[in-house]
């Protein structure tokens, strides 16, 4: 298979990370006999110092003529006073939306190597944790209209609306439906339908769906009481699916409970075209071209890749299985080390990984 990726470095870590993700990628496609062909492409605050703006055209072109794209990190202090209608930031927003990207997949996962590093107590590490949170990335109260600011009584009052149509529901669901039917088909639709009409449409939407899959297990829950149930028992859950505002907060939530989101990949993806790929923390920028960052959550961002946009289960799995091995051997990077093992850089890290593979 020839699999064709555009890379987005972007900025602070970035480049470091994406450096050791492609390593990866490449010797597992040797490893499986595929050929791989990249392009490489500006974003963020890169692209805003080169050519004034953080999404170019160009940019978009390429990202739409790829199977994939595979991005390392947006922003950085040096764009923090710029004009808002340009900030780093918006490069990503800008490709998620021209490449149709609806739904964001973030996985929490505990590797046994660092059950250490996890906020949780050890009784409730012990149990597992293995999620998949599955979140509507283009609609709610972050892109709803009416949105601005009034008076109301003589002073300024700000108001942001929380809409969702039928069928931008029934994608969702049906997404999070499929992925649940490859994990243990267990899925929990995350609302508020006891306070909001938005709720109580996805929740209607969500068990007429979800009636088309009659081997995925479907229940309900509350988003403050799914809040506190992560906290008290994550091993319950397995695929959680829920709205943009809701589904922000919880899988920020549900990737701390893994010690550390320098772990953690994710995926973007729409109805066709290629899906995003990239770590879920920031650029980094204080340990930036120190070989400090941990290439770990881009690697395992690769693996979601050959999983979901090619179908290359085996080639993921060699990945993932690649990172256990190293983390079983003891390497840490500076942000999963809690005094045991050896202490690796980025690059020693990548390297590791790549030995594992085969």
């Amino acid at each position: 298979m020839n699999i064709k990726i555009c890379l987005l470095p972007g900025d602070g870590i970035g480049p470091e990370i994406i450096t050791q993700a492609v390593r990866v990628l490449e010797k597992t496609a040797t490893h499986f006999t595929h050929t791989i062909e990249t392009q490489t492409a500006l974003i963020g605050g890169v692209a805003i110092d080169a050519v004034g703006e953080p999404l170019p055209k160009a940019t978009i072109a390429a990202c739409q003529s790829s199977d994939a794209v595979l991005l390392g990190a947006v922003g950085g202090p040096k764009w923090d006073n710029i004009d808002p209608a340009i900030r780093p930031e918006k490069g990503l927003l800008g490709i998620r939306k021209a490449l149709g990207l609806f739904a964001n997949l973030r996985p929490a996962v505990l590797f046994p190597e660092l059950v250490k590093a996890s906020y949780l107590r050890p009784d409730i590490v012990r149990q597992g944790l293995d999620i998949m949170v599955v979140r509507e990335l283009t609609g709610g109260a972050y892109f709803g209209e009416p949105r601005g600011e009034t008076i109301i009584n003589g002073e300024r009052a700000a108001f942001n609306t929380m809409i969702y149509a039928e069928s931008e529901i029934e994608r969702i669901v049906r997404m999070a439906c499929e992925i649940a039917m490859k994990r243990s088909k267990r899925l929990c639709s995350v609302d508020k339908a006891n306070v909001l009409d938005v709720s109580r449409l996805w929740r209607e939407v969500t068990i007429r769906t979800a009636a088309e899959y009659p081997d995925v297990q479907l229940s309900h829950m509350y988003v403050d009481n799914a809040a506190m149930q992560l906290i008290r028992d994550p091993s319950q859950f397995d695929v959680l699916v829920t709205e943009n505002l809701f589904g922000d907060i919880l899988s920020d939530e549900a990737s701390m409970l893994t010690g550390s989101i320098g772990m953690l990949p994710s995926a973007s993806m729409g109805a066709d075209g290629p899906a995003l790929f990239e770590p879920i923390h920031g650029s980094a920028p204080d340990i930036a071209g120190q070989d400090k960052a941990n290439p770990l959550a881009t690697i395992l961002s690769v693996s979601m890749l050959l999983r979901y946009s090619f179908g290359l289960e085996a080639e993921a799995l060699a990945i993932e299985k690649a990172v256990q091995s190293v983390l079983a051997q003891g390497y840490r990077t500076g942000d999963i080390y809690v005094g045991e093992g050896t202490q690796v850089g980025c690059a020693a890290m990548g390297s590791l990984v790549v030995d594992a593979i085969g």
